[in-house]
């Protein structure tokens, strides 16, 4: 996750929501992610997509039913969707999100694949803290 949160601060310095994301496979980073909705003018340029979409790339695969995706910040409902036609088989997150995550759509109600699971809650004090310093000097 502090990996993840490194890639949050550089999406911070680029004016950009502060999501870090990336992908791990067999223990190692094989794809990493921020959020470059503003730079690519694309709504869609989420860090797990941007994350997603390298891990593709580097396996040469449309599916990652070994991987683990880690985001600072709870994901929302399109990059669950992301993460459940790929097949990733763990995600990690580090805050939640209630104006955004999947929670605020779904409820209790399970977004990813079904033989995923979920870990939250790691370093969420300084993800969440990221978010709040983003949010503050931008208001």
């Amino acid at each position: 996750m502090r990996e993840a949160l490194k890639l949050a601060r550089t999406a911070y310095d680029a004016g950009e929501i502060p999501v870090g994301a990336l992908v791990v496979w067999d223990n190692k980073i094989i794809a990493r992610g921020y959020n470059q909705v503003e730079q690519l003018n694309d709504s869609t340029a989420h860090a797990e997509m941007i994350a997603l979409t390298a891990a593709f790339n580097q396996l040469g695969s449309k599916y990652l039913p070994e991987a683990t995706v880690y985001v600072t910040v709870e994901p929302c409902l399109m990059c669950c969707g992301a993460m459940y036609w790929s097949k990733v088989s763990r995600i990690v997150f580090g805050t939640t999100d209630v104006k955004n995550g999947y929670k605020k759509t779904t409820g209790e109600n399970w977004p990813f694949h079904p033989k995923a699971t979920l870990s939250q809650g790691i370093l969420a004090d300084e993800c969440a803290q990221l978010m709040r310093d983003f949010f503050a000097e931008r208001r």
